[in-house]
């Protein structure tokens, strides 16, 4: 495991057959992962102020790349105060 920095959130990566640790129902999280046909495809959960779960699916028009599909988790993570993109870059 690596982590860099990135914005706000941290992008830590993941060795591979490496998984992201559980985490607690309460803790936000995103993972942006490889398939075996080259694309990226990002999951995740996060809370809002008022306490309402909100979902993490990444758009088939970010799965294309890495760069694409983190570029979209940073933004999804900043606007819900995701402190951590865990990423499998190998699939």
């Amino acid at each position: 495991m690596r982590a860099a920095s990135s914005g706000m959130a941290t992008i830590i990566s993941l060795l591979p057959g490496e998984q992201m640790p559980d985490l607690s129902e309460d803790k936000s999280w995103l993972l942006v992962e490889a398939s075996g046909d080259g694309r990226f495809f990002g999951t995740g959960a996060a809370w809002k102020v008022n306490g309402e779960c909100v979902c993490y699916a990444s758009l088939a028009e970010n799965d294309g790349s890495l760069d694409s599909a983190l570029a979209a988790a940073e933004r999804w993570a900043a606007k819900y105060n995701v402190p951590s993109i865990w990423l499998q870059a190998t699939a």
